[in-house]
């Protein structure tokens, strides 16, 4: 694989069904690299199989489809050029969409009451006078900002404290009608959802005194035009993601759990599924066991209620599984599992069918249906766009770290024989996890002749919640490091990798444990390639759009001694470090000071900088940007390695 076969990469987003469960409707994503941008439309294909996938819509970016319960209509968000996303409706009786609204700032989340009567809505309102809503104002002769709490700024959005998110709701076949605002105040408000007689909604929010200055975010409930709103949880958790259940008589919703345990951390603790009565009258439960549940949260739609549990996609030693856990409290059950990930899904309430876009190490998404019957059929062949790519398969590998911990990890291996120079990959979070997807980063290394090894070694997610809060008190720096190392000499007893040329690279936590052992196991490496990290916890804490958060995981006497700027002086091996111009998540100045550090220690170092670029430079930067950054790793492993 060669960086711009990034561009032949054609990827399925979450699935919506017909009510009638004959049809599916998804948007479709790829990048173009003339005009230099992303692009997506909407495909159907038949549940049954019988016909090939075809666009609906061309774009140029269409996403977020939902079929109305009756089945007479789809809403989805378009973005037309040089725009932000807005509402549009059309008819899948065949006729032409039209757009429902001119959001300053665009709409997204669309979903339907069950009658079919409305769509709900979520959109930023920005404060008068700011973002283009006063004519002649630009953003450098805008008022000042008062800003009161820790939480004001989010990467890829910029600031938030004048622009809260709100819920919408609009009605869809009154021309004209315009959208109802439902929700108030400056706080953020989650994705709406209705209840099954269409007269309430549920969303998260977090609206209690002090917000912005913890983690608490609480399931709130009210009616269609904003009245009669209470709150169904009172704090300990951070609620994502409510739906009410088919009945209408509960909510269940994605939360991290924020009680205090001895010595751990809410940064290495995963989300699971809660159930709490939609009155009001009992306090809310966990339907998932935290000690083995880790819900993707990164999912758009984690989860889904159903007559007798709630699905949730639930990562599981690399693999992302769609798992039932039934709301009796009865044990749990897989109903899509293997090696690999299924990243979106949607499903019929009666469960004959669940539906899923589905990817594995060497395809980048298919659309994927189960019968209740436990029958599979992939029903979309988009990964013959990468036909002429060689992807080469992941290896599992394991380890045992010095105190006899298990290690699990992977070897992406180039073709040819070796013995290959290798390529010590790190993943960010730390509280996420590699797994069975195609990874255009490792698959482009190994294009280039390069072995690549990588794991989930602790303070990852995907293996029980001890092996997540294994690093708590150090952040993972220090006790991660044994993991790591372990996974590489194992990967080492292969004579087809080169013991003696290995190098170590990471982007965001990743990044920082690059840092990290190039400080302190620099003769292990000859060269390290270090992206996006937090390099020191004081400047970090501040500037950093969650850094308080993270930091009060960790006594504030340990910042220095858990920070890889501190032991810069010991990095002796030639390093490159990557950084955006944007980051929020781990601002420049770590970049900056790193840099710093290694120059005037006489290190050899070279920083590259992207302008107008977030955190996710790697993932959803400009195409352009994201080939330049393959380019220039590559260039620095041709000449360190």
């Amino acid at each position: 694989m060669r960086p711009d076969d990034i561009a032949k990469f054609r990827v399925p987003d979450t699935p919506t069904i017909s009510p009638d469960g004959t049809d599916m409707v998804f948007s479709l994503n790829h990048l173009e690299l003339s005009p230099d941008e992303y692009r997506s439309q909407l495909w159907t294909v038949p549940a049954n199989g019988s016909a090939e996938p075809r666009r609906l819509t061309h774009g140029p970016a269409d996403a977020d489809p939902a079929y109305s319960p009756d089945g007479r209509w789809l809403a989805f968000c378009r973005t037309v050029e040089g725009g932000v996303p807005q509402l549009w409706v059309m008819p899948t009786g065949g006729g032409e969409p039209r757009c429902l609204t001119d959001a300053t700032l665009g709409v997204s989340s669309p979903l339907w009451s069950p009658d079919s009567k409305y769509i709900a809505f979520r959109s930023r309102v920005p404060e008068p006078g700011r973002y283009g809503t006063a004519e002649g104002v630009t953003p450098d002769r805008e008022p000042p900002r008062r800003v009161t709490s820790f939480t004001y700024r989010a990467n890829g959005t910029g600031f938030v404290v004048d622009r809260p998110a709100h819920v919408f709701v609009i009605d869809p076949h009154t021309e004209g009608s315009a959208p109802v605002q439902v929700t108030a105040g400056s706080f953020d408000h989650g994705r709406a959802a209705f209840s099954p007689d269409s007269q309430r909604l549920v969303f998260v929010a977090a609206r209690h005194d002090g917000a912005g200055d913890d983690l608490r975010v609480d399931v709130w409930t009210c009616a269609t035009d904003g009245t009669d709103l209470r709150a169904l949880t009172s704090g300990g958790l951070r609620a994502r993601t409510a739906l009410f259940t088919p009945d209408g008589r509960n909510v269940c919703f994605v939360a991290l759990d924020l009680a205090q345990v001895d010595g751990e951390a809410p940064s290495l603790r995963s989300y699971s599924v809660w159930i709490v009565p939609a009155d009001g009258s009992g306090a809310p439960s966990e339907l998932t066991d935290p000690a083995d549940t880790h819900v993707l949260r990164w999912a758009a739609e984690p989860i889904a209620t159903v007559a007798d549990g709630v699905v949730y996609a639930n990562e599981n030693r690399g693999a992302v599984d769609l798992v039932l856990a039934p709301y009796d409290g009865g044990p749990a059950r897989t109903l899509v599992g293997g090696r690999r990930q299924a990243y979106g899904f949607t499903v019929t309430r009666d469960l004959t069918a669940v539906v899923a876009a589905v990817g594995s190490d060497t395809c980048p998404g298919e659309i994927v249906v189960r019968e209740a019957d436990g029958t599979e059929r992939t029903l979309t062949g988009f990964a013959d766009s990468l036909r002429d790519v060689r992807l080469a398969p992941m290896e599992e590998v394991t380890a045992t770290a010095p105190d006899g911990y298990p290690v699990h990890g992977w070897i992406v291996r180039p073709a040819g024989s070796g013995p290959h120079p290798v390529v010590l990959l790190v993943h960010g979070g730390p509280h996420t996890q590699y797994g069975w997807e195609l990874f255009d980063e490792a698959q482009v290394y190994a294009g280039a002749g390069y072995a690549v090894v990588m794991g989930n070694p602790r303070g990852s997610s995907g293996y029980g919640r001890a092996h997540g809060q294994a690093g708590a008190r150090d952040f993972c720096t220090a006790s991660v490091a044994p993991d790591l190392l372990a996974l590489l000499d194992a990967a080492l007893l292969d004579s087809d990798l080169d013991g003696d040329r290995v190098g170590v690279m990471g982007g965001s936590y990743g990044g920082t444990m690059t840092a990290w052992l190039a400080a302190h196991h620099g003769g292990r490496f000859r060269t390290a390639v270090t992206e996006r990290g937090m390099y020191a916890f004081d400047s970090f804490a501040a500037t950093s759009d969650h850094g308080w958060c993270i930091v009060n995981d960790l006594d504030a006497s340990r910042w220095p001694e858990c920070s890889p700027l501190t032991y810069a002086g010991n990095i002796g091996i030639p390093t490159l470090i990557i950084h955006s111009e944007q980051d929020l998540v781990c601002p420049l100045e770590q970049a900056q000071r790193l840099f710093f550090a290694l120059k005037r220690a006489g290190t050899a170092v070279e920083l590259i900088i992207f302008p107008g670029e977030g955190h996710e430079l790697s993932r959803s930067g400009l195409p352009s940007h994201r080939i330049s950054r393959f380019e220039v790793i590559l260039d620095w492993l041709a000449r360190h390695l």
